[in-house]
């Protein structure tokens, strides 16, 4: 007499538990990297009163000069990037208005920049073909 015999048929799940640990690694290596990532550049604004960007209004491009006459420029998406000379910052506004036409850029000065420095990005901007340019400003304090 014969024993009927089960047949085995293989196991159609997958196994997702390494999956799940390499899923939890990139989540921890994500997390400590952005704020690397997401640097700026510290400046202290001149204080004016002025009107505040609307929200609907796209991202701008920040190009900012600190203390010491260093400039530097914020893409969007990207982090404050310093610069070797104006004519890197204006090619870099251009590559990038190149590709989104409209966008806004702006002009950071630190309080204690010279006038020089910031008259010298202005002029870069307005060779590189930027149209219009804002200035950043720090809200008056009330008393």
């Amino acid at each position: 007499m014969r024993r009927s015999r089960a047949k085995k048929r293989p196991m159609a799940e997958i196994n997702v538990v390494p999956y799940i640990d390499v899923m939890m690694v990139l989540l921890v290596i994500f997390i400590a990297t952005a704020p690397v990532v997401m640097q700026g550049v510290t400046v202290d604004l001149p204080q004016a009163e002025s009107e505040a960007m609307s929200e609907d209004q796209k991202i701008p491009v920040i190009c900012s000069v600190d203390a010491r006459g260093r400039y530097f420029v914020e893409i969007p998406g990207g982090g404050a990037v310093p610069v070797e000379s104006l004519q890197d910052l204006s090619e870099r506004v251009q590559l990038y208005l190149r590709d989104k036409p409209g966008s806004p850029v702006v002009v950071q000065g630190d309080v204690r920049a010279s006038y020089d420095s910031v008259i010298q990005l202005m002029n870069s901007l307005k060779n590189a073909g930027v149209e219009s340019v804002g200035l950043v400003t720090e809200p008056l304090k009330s008393k």
